[in-house]
């Protein structure tokens, strides 16, 4: 098993993710609204919609990443790849999904959705000895230093 991914790297592989997610998801919404204020004051319908559909956009995204090569766009410009904790193999088939989805989708759920998903991305801070967050357990990953 190569040794495990920087956290660094991990958070700036997330923050390319999210710009290749958002952006476009952003453009298209912009698009069809006439302007761009994703997130209005919170209470309107407009931010629950592009929430949805930038999580549902995330969700595909990394699932299909992760299932066919291992790693997103921005994990591979971190050079760093998720592998099954047992072998050090791809998450291929269920195992890339259930990543996927345990970081993706409690963001739909409001207000506790968040709080899960902060308390998700943070468990890999204190875990040991792999470095899991919460949708690492899941599926029975790590995240990976794809150079020596």
């Amino acid at each position: 098993m190569p040794p495990l991914a920087h956290l660094g790297r991990r958070v700036v592989a997330r923050i390319i993710d999210g710009l290749i997610i958002g952006i476009p998801v952003g453009l298209i919404m912009a698009l069809i609204w006439g302007t761009y204020y994703p997130m209005g004051d919170g209470s309107d319908a407009r931010s629950s919609v592009f929430t949805l559909v930038y999580v549902l956009a995330y969700f595909v995204y990394e699932g299909l990443m992760l299932t066919r090569y291992g790693q997103t766009l921005g994990k591979k410009a971190m050079k760093i790849r998720v592998a099954m904790l047992e072998t050090g193999e791809p998450p291929v088939g269920g195992a890339g999904w259930a990543r996927a989805a345990t970081y993706t989708l409690p963001e739909i759920v409001p207000c506790c959705g968040f709080v899960f998903w902060l308390v998700n991305v943070l468990w890999c801070t204190w875990d040991r000895p792999y470095r899991q967050c919460l949708h690492d357990k899941v599926a029975k990953t790590v995240v990976v230093s794809t150079t020596p």
